[in-house]
């Protein structure tokens, strides 16, 4: 089961990547991507944005655990990663969903964000408009797909 889209935060954009392995591999993979030091701030930055929360449980990527920036609200092994946070210009959700194809797993990374007053405005153009959230987001799935895929 999915979790519903939420109603409170406006989409922002979707990527997705194919990965020629079945969710069981691609599941783990994900894990210890978002787990790893590319992927969350830290904890001097997420100190600086005042960003919720603003520490890593470092337990496994379960429903509550918590990585930098980031609160695990739902974790359902291969199948959806959901991670929602927020700082002192925006609220946001990270929603990773395994799909199984007939050749291995479709990878898709849909982003959902708020952004408060004038400062949000100009943190969005800064993280959005600037195309960095494009790239660390690409940057996050091919990690995803190079680690599932043993290369």
């Amino acid at each position: 089961m999915t979790a519903p889209e939420p109603d409170d935060l406006p989409f922002v954009d979707e990527h997705q990547m194919p990965v020629a392995a079945p969710p069981a591999v691609v599941w783990p993979a994900l894990t210890r991507q978002v787990t790893g030091p590319r992927f969350a701030a830290s904890e001097t930055f997420a100190r600086l944005l005042a960003a919720e929360p603003a520490r890593s449980s470092r337990t496994p990527v379960v429903t509550g655990a918590t990585l930098v920036g980031f609160r695990v609200a739902d974790a359902q092994a291969e199948r959806l990663l959901r991670l929602t946070g927020r700082h002192r210009f925006s609220r946001y959700e990270l929603r990773l969903a395994l799909a199984e194809v007939d050749d291995g797993t479709v990878v898709s990374a849909r982003t959902y964000a708020a952004f408060r007053g004038l400062h949000g405005a100009a943190y969005r153009m800064l993280v959005i408009g600037s195309g960095a959230h494009v790239i660390a987001v690409r940057r996050l799935l091919h990690a995803v797909r190079k680690d599932a895929e043993g290369r």
